[in-house]
């Protein structure tokens, strides 16, 4: 069931006081017409009674489809990787095959919602959009693209596409991509994101997850490199040796034929 509460608002232009209702949990199951409130951020616009100044409220709250296994937890300008709430944890503790996950703004709110009903893996979108936006800001020669989401997802035509925002006036720039690129994703979260996989708590997964995991798939890499090089640069048998070698090991084993057999033999006492 969705959970709503009545806070009293008092209006930043005209001081007055307003009753209103806010969702503080929502079941995009049993109530499916809170969804599209959610994604075009009605169910968040709030309208003095007094003055009819209009904004957005910003609070936390716990978005749960069960349909597609996933529930999404708003806590503005949160910055901790695991929720640190014991009584939401030990309520929904139960629940196997859901994936949880915590997002500071709304434009990550509405971008986890849009990867899970595509039936995508959210870590493995976090590791592709890095890439890409590393891909970008080479390009473009800035510094670093840090602010982007998924956009558009076709598994028909093979491709998936970001939006990230560029520059001091975040302009939008568009970037799709094969879904070649993550596929080699996913790979790179079964190796080394085991254990985040395996954690039934809230999770922050986000840039800065994709970074810590994108640093040990490049270490991994480097090491296995280098390991190849010093394997390469071990002394090795000339041509003639090895066949000098290989002859002379043949030599040595190669069986007799019958009649050395036999005087053998007849040799012993």
């Amino acid at each position: 069931m969705s959970r709503k509460v009545t806070k009293s608002i008092v209006c930043p232009k005209c001081n007055e006081t307003t009753q209103w209702d806010i969702y503080t949990s929502i079941n995009a199951f049993t109530n499916p017409e809170l969804r599209e409130s959610v994604l075009d951020e009605s169910l968040f616009k709030w309208r003095c009674s007094c003055c009819g100044h209009e904004a957005r409220l910003t609070y936390p709250v716990l978005y749960n489809d069960m349909k597609n296994r996933f529930m999404v937890y708003l806590i503005p300008r949160i910055e901790r990787f695991q929720l640190a709430d014991r009584e939401l944890e030990e309520e929904f503790k139960n629940l196997t095959n859901i994936k949880k996950r915590l997002v500071p703004d709304f434009n990550s709110f509405k971008e986890k919602v849009f990867i899970f009903e595509s039936g995508l893996d959210d870590m493995a979108v976090e590791i592709t959009k890095l890439a890409i936006s590393e891909t970008i800001a080479k390009k473009q020669k800035l510094e670093s693209v840090t602010e982007g989401y998924l956009s558009m997802y076709d598994r028909e035509t093979n491709a998936m596409g970001f939006t990230f925002f560029l520059g001091e006036k975040k302009q939008p720039y568009v970037q799709s991509a094969r879904l070649e690129i993550y596929g080699k994703s996913m790979s790179i979260v079964k190796d080394f994101a085991e254990k985040d996989k395996k954690m039934v708590g809230f999770l922050k997964i986000d840039r800065e997850w994709a970074e810590n995991v994108l640093f040990r798939y490049k270490r991994a890499k480097h090491h296995l490199m280098e390991q190849q090089e010093s394997d390469d640069e071990k002394p090795t048998l000339k041509t003639d040796e090895f066949k000098k070698k290989r002859i002379e090991i043949e030599i040595v084993n190669r069986p007799g034929n019958k009649k050395d057999a036999e005087k053998d033999i007849k040799k012993e006492p």
